[in-house]
């Protein structure tokens, strides 16, 4: 028998209610959210996150609890071993993305290099 394949990404239930209400919200059925990576910040990628209307053949798919992360094939490599969270504090909310794979983020936080 092989061996079970890990997931790509691990999500934490902080991050899963919070997918959950955001597809709740939406007003047209989804497939999920969607992960990318673009160019972009003076560290050169930043993560991008985003309502999927459709599967396309070649993403990545991780279902955890009820909520389907759909994952770019362009942005696999790079986010292999990351963690999706949600953090909420007084002062700002939003996805949280722990990488292992990271060499370096800017200082504002909002673009990483691997």
């Amino acid at each position: 028998m092989p061996a079970a394949r890990s997931q790509p990404i691990t999500v934490t239930p902080a991050a899963i209610e919070r997918v959950k209400a955001l597809l709740a919200d939406r007003d047209k059925p989804s497939a999920g959210v969607r992960i990318g990576i673009r160019a972009r910040g003076c560290s050169g990628m930043s993560y991008t996150l985003e309502y999927a209307d459709e599967r396309t053949p070649f993403d990545e798919v991780v279902e955890t609890q009820g909520v389907t992360i759909l994952i770019d094939p362009k942005a696999t490599m790079f986010i292999l071993g990351t963690e999706m969270d949600f953090v909420e504090d007084k002062l700002e909310s939003g996805f949280v993305f722990r990488n292992p794979n990271e060499k370096g983020r800017c200082g504002c936080g909002e673009s990483f290099h691997v």
